[in-house]
């Protein structure tokens, strides 16, 4: 299920708390901040693979939306709007560290198309007797998107981590709709090459 997707039934709408924390309710941010600040976290932790700095930046990027609310006319869902902050705060964090991709793919040569059911990485078997290997193949994983460079993670994040569509990814970054699809193309292919290994194994 998408990121954006609208609250549950019975919970106060974003749109609703975010009028409230523009009229000076704090409790109502409090109210975003709790629905909202697991998928940051998951975001900021999947971007640069370090848990304490991880929650600094999305305790960061909170603060920067609570002093930006006043200006934010609810043009967008308030999850797309607090993500942009979000990946802003980790690509100034990115920049800051000089932590870089290899550079190998340049993704604005041209577009290339995936198809939307493309998988990025094997699906584990979860019986008992294969959980050890499961564990190692997820460190494995894990390791080969940090390998990515921050554009391509970020979309490796948004599609199978966070589940957003691709005209959702196009509008949280923001970019093209055929941006997404070169960046996730590129992005697959590395990490096929990288997890060559893990797939002959797994045969």
């Amino acid at each position: 299920m998408p990121a954006s997707t609208a609250p549950d039934s019975g919970e106060v709408p974003d749109s609703d708390l975010v009028k409230r924390c523009q009229a000076g309710d704090t409790r109502a941010f409090d109210a975003l901040v709790s629905r909202y600040r697991g998928r940051i976290y998951a975001m900021t932790y999947h971007m640069i693979q370090n848990e304490t700095e991880a929650w600094d930046l999305a305790q960061e990027a909170f603060i920067k939306a609570w002093r930006a609310l006043p200006r934010f006319k609810l043009d967008s869902s308030f999850y797309t709007w607090l993500y942009r902050i979000a990946h802003n705060v980790t690509y100034d964090y990115l920049r800051k560290k000089k932590i870089q991709g290899d550079g190998e793919f340049d993704d604005s040569r041209t577009e290339h198309k995936a198809a939307a059911g493309a998988e990025t990485v094997p699906h584990g078997d979860d019986a008992p007797d294969t959980a050890l290997k499961n564990a190692e193949l997820g460190q494995r994983i894990h390791a080969a998107i940090a390998q990515l460079s921050p554009e391509h993670r970020q979309v490796i994040v948004l599609r199978e981590v966070e589940g957003l569509q691709y005209e959702e990814i196009a509008a949280t970054i923001p970019c093209s709709l055929g941006t997404v699809m070169s960046r996730l193309f590129y992005a697959r292919k590395k990490l096929q090459e990288l997890l060559k290994d893990t797939y002959e194994n797994a045969t």
